[in-house]
Formats: C-alpha cells, sequence, structure tokens
C-alpha cells in the first residue's frame, strides 16, 4: 500500500506539496545555477580582496635575507643605511641588487635580516663606520597602524559569518516572518502532477474508506454544505500501527478530491533554535491557504502533539510552540477556513487533549491491518505489474498472511519478484512467493553444519512442536516443518490459521502453550534431557500464561481482575499488592506446569508418530504441510481458529 513520495520542489521547504494549481512551471534549474554560482564569485572576490589588502599592508618591498648577504653587501660597501632593535637589522641598498637563491632575477632594494647570537657586534660597528653607512632612528619598514590591523583581524571573522548565513539559508532556517532573519524565502508551488493516488490505489481498508469519503464531498462539494450551515471538519487523525496505508490514505482523498495536498513529518518542524518549529507551521498553513480548499497532512504527529506537562524546559519549549502554533492555525484566532489537516500516528493515545477535543481533529480513524479479503486485494495491486505464473494463487497467500500490513505485503511481493530474478525466471511463481514469505517470518537460510547427535536432537524437537500441534483441539494447522537452520534459529515449525479471528478461548490459549513446549517435552521424552533451544519456546509460554492470569481473567484464584493493564507504565512490583503478585506468579507457574505435563503425556502415548515424523526431518530435511499430515498419520485439519500472525516457533541454541 506503500506509495512513492512526491519529492520537494524546494529542497530548503519542510515539507512537500502536489497538485497545487496556478503555481507556474518549477524553477528553472539554469536560474538555480546561475544563482549558485554568483555566490561562489561573491566569495572568491571577498577572498582575493581581503588578501590584496593584506598583501597592501605587509608588502613594503622589504626582502628577508640572510645574514651573510648582509654582510657581503656591507663589505662591498653597496649599503646605503641600517635601522637596528634587537636582532633584527633593516636597512637599504645603494643598488639593486637580486635576491640570493631565487635564480629568477628577481632584485631587491630594502632588506631586512637576523644578527646571529655568535656575531661580534663591535667588529659589526666598525665596518659599518668604516663604510660610513648611515644609521636610521626610525625603522626603514613599517607595520600597519592601529586601523589597519583591527582591519585585516575582522575581515576573516566577517567572512566566517557570511559563511555561516550561507550554510544556514541553504539549510532552511528561518526565524520567524515570512522570510526569516535568515533570509529563507516561503517554498514555491508546483504544478499538478499526473496520475495522482486516488482511492483505486487504496485496498483492504474500505470501512476507512467509507469514513474518509465525507470529507473528500465536502472539498468537492464545500457550497453543498455551508448552503445548510454545515462546517467543514477541521481535521482527521488516522491512527494505527506502523505500515497500514495511512500516508497513502491522505494522498487518496487528496487526489479523489483534486485540491493540492501538503505533507511533511512532525520531525521536519523541530530545530535547535527556539521559533523555528512555529515559524514553519505558519509558513505551511499560509501556503495552504493560499489555495484552499487543501489538505496538509503531517505525518508522526506524536512528535510533537504528545500530552504536554509543567515540567517542559531546553528543547521541550520548541517542540511546546510548534505545537501551540499547530493549535492555532487549526481553531484559533486565525482559522484556516478551507484547510483540512490530516495527521497520522502510531501512539493516539499519548495526545495531547487539546489536539483531540473537537474542533481540532473532529475525527479520529482508526486504521488497522487488513483482513484476508483485504489481503488478497492488496495483493493484486502490488503484483499488478509482476508477470505471475499460472500456479500463483494470491488467496492462498492471503490465507497464509494473516497480521500482515500493507507495507509488509508490498515487500513480500517485492521479495518474491526478487527471487524470481535470482532464479533467472521470466514470471513470479508460486514458488517464490513461498520462499519470500518464509524469508520474511522464519528468516533467511544460513549454512550450518551440525553435528548428527544436534541434527538428530532437533530434529525431535521441530517434531515434538508440529504434532502437538496437529493432535490439539482447533490449534493453528502446521504448514511447514523444517530443520534447516534460519537466522538464529537451528528449526522452525511455522503454523498460521485458516482465517483471521480477533478474540481468543482459553482453550485456544492452552493449545498454544502445549504446541509451544512441545519441543522441550520430545527432547524430555526421547533424550532424557532438557536443551538450550528452547528459550524462544519458554519467552512465548511466559507471556501468554501471565496474560491468561492478569489481563484475560482465565484464573480462578485471580478473579475477573485487570491485574497488569498492557499499557501499565509502572513497574511490574508496583503495579499490585506483593500478595497479588505471588499468587499471580503461582497461577501462572500451575498453568504452565500442566501445560507441559499434558504435552508429555500426549508425545509419550504418539512415541511412534514422533519417531516417523523425525526420521522424514533427518532424510528430506524440510516438510510440507500435506508430507506431515501423511507421515504422522494426522487427518489434516482446515478452518480452524485464527491466529493474530503467523505463529513461527524459532528454537534458539544457546
Amino acid at each position: 500500500m506503500a506509495a512513492p513520495v512526491p519529492p520537494r520542489p524546494d529542497p530548503r521547504s519542510p515539507w512537500r506539496s502536489e497538485g497545487v494549481p496556478g503555481g507556474g512551471p518549477p524553477p528553472d534549474g539554469r536560474r538555480r545555477r546561475l544563482g549558485c554560482l554568483a555566490q561562489v564569485v561573491i566569495f572568491v572576490v571577498i577572498y582575493l580582496a581581503t588578501g590584496l589588502v593584506y598583501n597592501g599592508m605587509h608588502g613594503d618591498g622589504t626582502t628577508s635575507v640572510d645574514y651573510t648577504a648582509f654582510t657581503a653587501q656591507l663589505d662591498a660597501g653597496n649599503v646605503r643605511t641600517v635601522y637596528s632593535r634587537g636582532s633584527e637589522i633593516q636597512g637599504t641598498l645603494k643598488k639593486e641588487r637580486e635576491v640570493p637563491g631565487d635564480g629568477d632575477g628577481t632584485t631587491y632594494r630594502k632588506f631586512k635580516t637576523y644578527k646571529p647570537a655568535f656575531a661580534d657586534s663591535a667588529q659589526l660597528w666598525r665596518e659599518i663606520t668604516e663604510k660610513k653607512v648611515s644609521v636610521s632612528a626610525s625603522p626603514v619598514a613599517r607595520g600597519p597602524g592601529l586601523g589597519q590591523s583591527l582591519l585585516v583581524s575582522l575581515l576573516p571573522t566577517a567572512l566566517l559569518i557570511g559563511v555561516w548565513l550561507f550554510v544556514a539559508r541553504r539549510a532552511g532556517g528561518g526565524l520567524g516572518g515570512t522570510r526569516g532573519v535568515l533570509g529563507r524565502k516561503p517554498p514555491k508551488p508546483v504544478q499538478a502532477e499526473e496520475g495522482r493516488t486516488s482511492f483505486a490505489d487504496v485496498a483492504g481498508i474500505d470501512e476507512v474508506k467509507g469514513e474518509l469519503s465525507e470529507v473528500v464531498d465536502f472539498l468537492r462539494r464545500p457550497e453543498a454544505y455551508h448552503r445548510l450551515g454545515a462546517k467543514m471538519p477541521r481535521g482527521v487523525l488516522l491512527a494505527g500501527p506502523p505500515g497500514t496505508g495511512k500516508t497513502l490514505l491522505a494522498r487518496a482523498v487528496a487526489g479523489e478530491a483534486g485540491v493540492p495536498f501538503f505533507s511533511a513529518s512532525a520531525s521536519e518542524f523541530i530545530e535547535m533554535i527556539v521559533g523555528v518549529g512555529a515559524s514553519r507551521v505558519r509558513e505551511l498553513f499560509a501556503e495552504a491557504r493560499k489555495v484552499a480548499p487543501a489538505i496538509v497532512f503531517i505525518d508522526e504527529i506524536d512528535t510533537i502533539g504528545r500530552a504536554r506537562t509543567g515540567s517542559a524546559v531546553g528543547g521541550h519549549d520548541e517542540r511546546e510552540q510548534t505545537l501551540n502554533q499547530i493549535l492555532t492555525e487549526m481553531d484559533g484566532f486565525t482559522a484556516s477556513d478551507g484547510v483540512v489537516v490530516v495527521a497520522a500516528t502510531n501512539r493516539a493515545e499519548i495526545l495531547d487533549a487539546a489536539l483531540t477535543r473537537p474542533g481540532r481533529f473532529d475525527r479520529v480513524v482508526t486504521v488497522s491491518p487488513p483482513d484476508r479479503d483485504g489481503r488478497e486485494a492488496i495483493l493484486r495491486i502490488h503484483t499488478r505489474a509482476m508477470p505471475l505464473a499460472p500456479d500463483v494463487d494470491l488467496a492462498q497467500v492471503a490465507r497464509t498472511t494473516p497480521g500482515m500490513t500493507g507495507a509488509e505485503l508490498a515487500n513480500l511481493a517485492n521479495e518474491a519478484a526478487l527471487c524470481a530474478v535470482r532464479h533467472a525466471r521470466d514470471r513470479v511463481t508460486g514458488r517464490d512467493l513461498s520462499d519470500a514469505l518464509e524469508k520474511i517470518q522464519l528468516g533467511a537460510q544460513r549454512p550450518l553444519v551440525m553435528p548428527e547427535e544436534e541434527r538428530r536432537r532437533t530434529a525431535y524437537h521441530e517434531s515434538g512442536h508440529a504434532l502437538l500441534g496437529m493432535l490439539q483441539p482447533g490449534a493453528d494447522p502446521v504448514r511447514k516443518i523444517t530443520i534447516v537452520p534460519r537466522g538464529r534459529a537451528l528449526g522452525v515449525t511455522l503454523s498460521t490459521p485458516d482465517a483471521d479471528k480477533y478474540a481468543y478461548t482459553e482453550e485456544y490459549l492452552r493449545g498454544r502453550i502445549i504446541g509451544a513446549l512441545g519441543g522441550m517435552a520430545a527432547e524430555r521424552v526421547v533424550f532424557g534431557v532438557i536443551t538450550t533451544g528452547a528459550e524462544n519456546d519458554l519467552e512465548q509460554v511466559t507471556g501468554i500464561a501471565r496474560g491468561m492470569v492478569t489481563r484475560w481473567g482465565m484464573s480462578e484464584r485471580v478473579g475477573h481482575l485487570s491485574v497488569l493493564p498492557a499499557d501499565s507504565q509502572q513497574p511490574y512490583g508496583m503495579s499490585a499488592a506483593p500478595q497479588t503478585l505471588d499468587l499471580v506468579d503461582a497461577e501462572v507457574r500451575r498453568i504452565v506446569e500442566e501445560c507441559h505435563a499434558e504435552a508429555w503425556r500426549t508425545l509419550r502415548d504418539n512415541r511412534h508418530r514422533l519417531d516417523a515424523l523425525a526420521e522424514a526431518l533427518l532424510e528430506h530435511e524440510t516438510l510440507d504441510e500435506a508430507d506431515a499430515y501423511r507421515i504422522a498419520g494426522v487427518p489434516s485439519l482446515t478452518g480452524g481458529p485464527a491466529g493474530e500472525r503467523a505463529t513461527a516457533r524459532a528454537d534458539r541454541s544457546a
């Protein structure tokens, strides 16, 4: 259900826009290049001017020579005047001479040198007196004055400030107003795009499309609602798990209504400098009002829209100012008539109450993962550009992918296409889809040579999982068993339901626990030992048993109470009285022990089936559903109760 995100018309703007009419052609690329070139030329000119000024202050024609060259000119009687301060000696020659060691014919008249510490000052004075050299009372070469020194020292600083302003402007850091202190111009609107997203590109969430169709009608025929006194909804909040198509729905609403669409992520408004986020929100709504009716989409609004507290300091002030500006733009003194705000989040419970009240986000639409028919429709959309082989059954794939979101199904289709390319096929086959599903759910295969004893123990471990899954009433059908290492798992038993189900009975949950303990029970029945391969099994078992006792009222001793709510933010030891927690632990242990005893008895009574499955796994390494049920001698069950997502038991070794 994912769709490509349109590029920003202006890289400096924190949002994207599409379908904006009357914006004229996009900015000319040649004009942009000329503008950048002009800025580069300006900086080069400033740099050269700084160098010329510096050289003009210090380039007084004085040449540094070594002490030997000075004494040679003194002996030759070619020195006119000298000036000395400390070890430094300055002077002028009577006739120009070539610079010693230069070799390019450069001559000098003014010179500067330094007297070494071992030179005889008395002897130098006698020679100067004998040659009748004039001793000057002032330096031959004068340095820059105070004003010149300040100018030279401030020019590099000014240049650095100019570079910083240039970079900040390119980064889009405006501060207040339309242009901002750093001179960022508001983004230019773009022309309407061809082939905009519509409801035809959205599948699997028809009930959500029905709720949004009224918003589309509002945007198409606002005068009909105004005539009856109805007001356009200020905002629509799309809440749901990641990947369910919230962004795609917002673009589809804009495409169906034929109105401009502005999109941004909430994090793109936040900057280190306080006030930038609020300024960007003002600019965004100002651009939307110009072309109203329009839709403004803010993704991940919980980044700035979480409930406010009285202890906000530092960087949190910027988040709260940005949130306050959004609240004002939606329903404040400057209400945005004709602008509908659509926001998306997967954490609606933490949003500020002022944001979700009527008049701001009038509607909260829950976007849930699709059902089986919805998954099939989504797969058809994502495979419509793929050449499919005749053996591809999308209905079967949809039946074996419960709980998958639109983004995950798009990834599944793409992985299948990659698999077909990898095997040099000209069509995507059912095997490609099956391999892609296994890779996503179970992990990629890894080359691992296991000792024969370890391999045999893994085969019995997976056979225990599979056999209990086949024998438990109402259990999810076993789809595949393998002892090929995948990811961190040495072996995998894959069980998925035939249909979606949204409520679970105590019998079904106990069956899940018994099936998860099948690997450990099989090792105990056959080898008399327990290994570390049941680590992930025990994690699943503990989570299910604790939920039965603390959340779903499936323990008579604890009663029909929610002892540990799922969204509890308190530590485990602080959420209930110590006696209640002790009772919870005792009940969890009782349920797990009863299920483990049941698993052990079942495998012991069906040892011949367990051995048959293990031997077949050692021979073939992987068994599909039909072969597994046939070898175990168990009738294949269809239409069992649904689980929430494909249950893959991955058994990790230490």
